[in-house]
């Protein structure tokens, strides 16, 4: 699959809003059958477009107070991939990027309160290569996403060394 035309750019519309919907009522909405509809959703789903469905959850009521964005900078390139390799697996850890800017990554992470806040930071302040941290705390939220709008286009070819989600 090269490119997704207005129909799957429909489904990927409906899936972001309601990842539950059922494929009869997605059908209905986009005027295919069932098994067409059907059929487009796997192969959104082959080719990456689609890559998982999930429920989200309202951490504050798992308890989940505190959200913060913590800038990590690593000394040296050469430590970049085991500092990135180490934060990926912990619990706490939603996102991580390699950014510009201050910092040469920065993380998204969810605990519970500002003492498992500070535990982390020790943990990451402890990585081999990481010289240091900085950290902003949220104190609101007014949007939180991953909804990308979706047109018809040709799709984004990765490179043989990229991987999707790189």
């Amino acid at each position: 699959m090269d490119r997704i035309d207005e129909i799957d750019a429909k489904i990927l519309e409906l899936l972001q809003e309601r990842g539950r919907m059922k494929r009869n009522a997605v059908s209905e909405v986009v005027g295919l059958s069932v098994p067409a509809t059907s059929e487009r959703m796997r192969k959104l789903e082959a080719a990456g477009v689609i890559q998982g469905y999930t429920a989200i959850v309202d951490a504050k009521r798992l308890q989940y107070d505190i959200t913060a964005f913590i800038r990590v900078n690593v000394d040296g390139s050469e430590h970049y991939p085991a500092v990135v390799e180490a934060v990926t697996p912990m619990d706490e850890v939603l996102e991580a990027h390699s950014i510009t800017g201050d910092g040469s990554h920065i993380l998204k992470v969810r605990t519970r309160n500002t003492t498992t806040l500070e535990r982390l930071l020790a943990r990451l302040q402890a990585l081999p290569g990481v010289g240091g941290t900085s950290s902003s705390i949220v104190l609101s939220t007014f949007k939180e996403t991953r909804t990308v709008a979706a047109e018809p286009m040709e799709l984004f070819t990765y490179a043989t060394t990229e991987q999707p989600g790189t």
